[in-house]
């Protein structure tokens, strides 16, 4: 499988382009690349993304028809890629609405057209202040879950603790968690692509 060259998806759920979230996104990247896997990070705030209008049209589409805004070019990146990795801040106990908006689309898109995203790889991370972190983290497994994407998981819950930006990279164990959520993905990958 030397020729094969896999790919992992990270969406940054977070308005702030270089903030906590993106230091996580960044950190199991980093752990990824280590086994031969390109990283592409893209951020959702780069297209402001509006909640599903609930009109079905995506069925037989495997894109979003009713809405343009840069939904459909995300969308495309999780579906190319081999493994997917959700990343967001805890906004209200919960992910933020960048991340929801994702998600409620591309969960109705893979409804309509299923197997989309069947036997990728994923992972979901969660830059939280102090609490809710969990919830969030739920959040995003439970559409990977419910897409048939195998999970990785790591030595603890994959939520790192920071406000400002830069903050997380103090938390030492939430650091190493991502690290070994990285190292736990890329593995899952290859084992999936094999």
């Amino acid at each position: 499988s030397s020729d094969l060259k896999m790919r992992l998806a990270a969406f940054n759920g977070s308005s702030r382009k270089q903030g906590n979230t993106r230091i996580l996104l960044e950190t199991v990247c980093e752990e990824v690349r280590k086994a031969d896997i390109d990283c592409k990070i893209i951020s959702l705030a780069a297209a402001p993304l509006r909640g599903c209008l609930g009109c079905f049209a995506c069925r037989g589409k495997a894109r979003c028809v009713a809405i343009d805004d840069g939904f459909n070019e995300c969308f495309t990146d999780m579906l190319e890629a081999d493994g997917i990795l959700l990343g967001s801040p805890v906004y209200s106990a919960d992910v933020s609405a960048l991340m929801k908006a994702f998600l409620e689309r591309a969960g109705v898109v893979c409804a309509t057209n299923p197997g989309l995203l069947r036997h990728k790889a994923g992972a979901a991370v969660a830059a939280v202040r102090r609490a809710g972190g969990l919830t969030a983290v739920d959040g995003m497994n439970h559409f990977l879950l419910n897409k048939e994407v195998a999970l990785a998981g790591s030595t603890y819950w994959n939520m790192v603790y920071g406000k400002d930006p830069g903050d997380v990279r103090r938390d030492d164990e939430g650091m190493r968690n991502m690290r070994n959520l990285g190292e736990n993905l890329a593995w899952l990958m290859w084992r999936l692509a094999s």
